[in-house]
């Protein structure tokens, strides 16, 4: 079968679809000259915002306004989107004295948002706006404007926001980020509002949280010959299995891998002590270690499973990449 040929339809729309991309990419990259002084008093006022951020557009801009705000609240900055319109109806209520307003509008004169900013001038909450007009309405309002001008959209027409709301996206995402920063935000800070789904455990899982403790550590004493070894991995299934003393410290590691090592060395299993086949210089993880950090022990030393020992070496618990994969963590 030959391949099929693409249409001169199918041209035209990979045509106009690498022509939007053009468009939006210098849109994007002409914001260099917005990240200036006055994005820099922006920051500086959120990051002294005793309140919360309020983020506020009508029609494309709100949508882009909600984004910022969810981005904005993720990464350190309390913030949430409030709509022009309900805002006009009651919802300015949620606006007190102690925040920032955002108000996002590319022409600068969207009726909505201007007839929102008497209340928030006399409540005397400063008021970043994010336009594409300086000489706009909004933009002379407001405390400090910071430009997400463009120089064309995408829309053939001129006229549904395309390139604009491109820009305007990436701004707050430089804001949000500039502010993260700032405040030394971590990822564990991060886990904190993103509890839920596979980020969430694989920032907040510890090791102590996933180990198998107690009976269900793979334990054999340094007296015991490989047969002993090999049963105790078999009833713990963890391809492994522990040495440790009377005190339960650990002495060294026996694993499937080693086994197929002395096999091949053609070993007595029912005569050899363990002790002489084991593995002493050991990996090991600590109960507070992070299941992510875990796991990326393990990749890097090629190996499935670890042994989890405290301060004085004393074996805790035991798990392996099976663990981690039930966790969600990988």
């Amino acid at each position: 079968m030959t391949a099929a040929k693409h249409s001169t339809a199918d041209s035209d729309y990979i045509d106009h679809g690498r022509k939007v991309l053009a468009i939006e990419q210098a849109a994007i990259a002409a914001l260099t000259s917005a990240i200036n002084e006055d994005f820099a008093r922006a920051c500086a006022i959120m990051m002294t915002c005793k309140g919360r951020v309020v983020v506020t557009g009508m029609g494309k801009s709100g949508h882009i306004g909600g984004k910022i705000a969810a981005t904005l609240a993720s990464t350190g900055t309390p913030a949430f989107f409030v709509h022009p319109g309900e805002a006009s109806h009651g919802d300015l209520g949620m606006i007190t004295a102690q925040d920032v307003v955002i108000a996002i509008s590319n022409s600068g004169e969207t009726h909505e948002v201007l007839a929102i900013l008497p209340v928030i001038k006399r409540l005397g909450v400063p008021l970043i706006a994010l336009t594409g007009k300086p000489d706009s309405t909004l933009a002379t309002l407001a405390d400090v404007h910071v430009s997400v001008a463009v120089a064309e959209e995408a829309c053939p027409l001129g006229l549904a926001p395309t390139a604009s709301t491109t820009a305007t996206l990436v701004m707050g995402d430089a804001l949000a980020v500039a502010l993260l920063n700032e405040r030394g935000f971590t990822a564990n800070d991060f886990a904190l509002s993103h509890p839920g789904g596979s980020l969430g455990k694989r920032l907040l899982l510890r090791v102590s949280d996933i180990m198998h403790t107690g009976e269900r550590v793979p334990k054999v004493g340094a007296d015991a010959i490989v047969t002993d070894a090999l049963m105790e991995i078999s009833r713990k299934g963890l391809g492994m299995t522990t040495i440790v003393d009377e005190q339960d410290q650990l002495l060294g590691l026996f694993t499937d891998g080693d086994l197929r090592r002395i096999l091949d060395q053609r070993v007595d299993i029912h005569h050899t002590a363990i002790a002489n086949t084991m593995t002493t210089q050991c990996v090991t993880a600590r109960p507070e270690m992070l299941a992510a950090e875990a796991l990326k022990l393990m990749e890097t030393r090629k190996i499935n499973g670890l042994i989890v020992v405290d301060g004085n070496k004393k074996v805790v618990g035991a798990f392996n990449m099976h663990d981690l994969l039930r966790a969600g963590v990988v």
